[in-house]
């Protein structure tokens, strides 16, 4: 890692990002996330109105001021559609946010800007040719995005995109997808990844700005609940086929783009509002708990498989 991964390394309880997740993520959650000792992160268009995210970056940074807790991060969409880009990135540089997770396409300008401060950018790739890409441009690290991610996933295997990464790039790597136990955080670093992002588990949390019904649907589903398709948003996702059901659609039989009677007219059910994203690792998740509370299940569980790496059928193989 560099030297200011290095540097936070004492900081953090456990190698892990709570993901930024539209509509979700918010101060309170990423102040509990980081004074339990995993990166909070929240996506910058999540304050509303955009004059917001200001009062969120004061709030946060006036909260964590001082303690041994560790840093934060803010996603920015660098995608032609964000038309506030230039006045979020200004309120990071302006912030000095600590870790910027950049997607949508990298650019040399939003690493520089983040980099001139001291700040490290992280982006989003779902593949290695979109890593070459990113880390050409400037970009200080990378997120793997691979199959099983909540939200707008990747295709590949996690062991497949991690091979090829790391194949050539030493640099920061984090890796995305269906993780959600101490096991699988432990799993993704034999793969090479320094940390990991996690997203469904802190879907179901108090603090999460989830309604209740998407907290108990993350709760009371597992992976095969999950429906992958690129219907709502135009890009392939992972939703809960339950909210899927509730808004009169079959998971079973959706079309392959937006289109069909009912979601044309301003009553179009919106994905992340009323369609549910979450990734395939809801399985392990069984309650809705404080984030401190799920970071210390978490720990308990890292520890158990740093100490004791092989188990069940793999024991007896050993």
């Amino acid at each position: 890692m560099t030297d200011f991964f290095d540097s936070i390394a004492g900081r953090l309880r456990l190698p892990v990002i709570a993901a930024p997740m539209f509509l979700i993520s918010n101060p309170a959650s990423v102040i509990a996330q980081c004074r339990a000792g995993i990166i909070g992160s929240f996506p910058a268009l999540n304050a509303r109105p955009q004059e917001m995210l200001d009062d969120w970056l004061a709030e946060i940074t006036q909260a964590l001021a001082g303690e041994q807790a560790a840093p934060f991060a803010v996603n920015l969409v660098l995608g032609p559609g964000n038309t506030r880009l230039d006045h979020d990135l200004a309120l990071c540089v302006k912030w000095r946010v600590p870790i910027v997770i950049s997607s949508l396409g990298a650019r040399e300008d939003v690493n520089a800007a983040i980099r001139d401060y001291g700040g490290q950018v992280l982006h989003d790739v779902v593949s290695d040719r979109f890593a070459r890409k990113a880390i050409e441009k400037g970009a200080s690290g990378l997120i793997a995005v691979a199959a099983g991610a909540g939200g707008h996933a990747g295709v590949q295997s996690p062991i497949a995109l991690m091979q090829e990464i790391r194949g050539w790039f030493d640099g920061p790597l984090v890796l995305s997808g269906a993780i959600a136990t101490g096991r699988s955080i432990f799993a993704a670093q034999v793969l090479g990844a320094d940390l990991v992002t996690m997203g469904s588990a802190f879907i179901a949390t108090d603090e999460a700005g989830a309604c209740d019904a998407h907290k108990q649907m993350v709760v009371g589903s597992r992976a095969e609940d999950i429906a992958y398709t690129p219907l709502f948003t135009g890009v392939a996702g992972n939703y809960l086929r339950q909210s899927i059901v509730a808004v009169g659609l079959d998971p079973d039989a959706l079309p392959a783009r937006e289109g069909p009677a009912g979601y044309r007219g301003g009553d179009k059910p919106k994905a992340w509002r009323d369609i549910f994203g979450a990734g395939q690792g809801i399985g392990p998740i069984d309650a809705v708990v404080p984030a401190a509370e799920r970071v210390v299940r978490l720990a308990a569980q890292y520890a158990e498989a740093r100490g004791n790496p092989v188990s069940g059928r793999a024991r007896l193989a050993a």
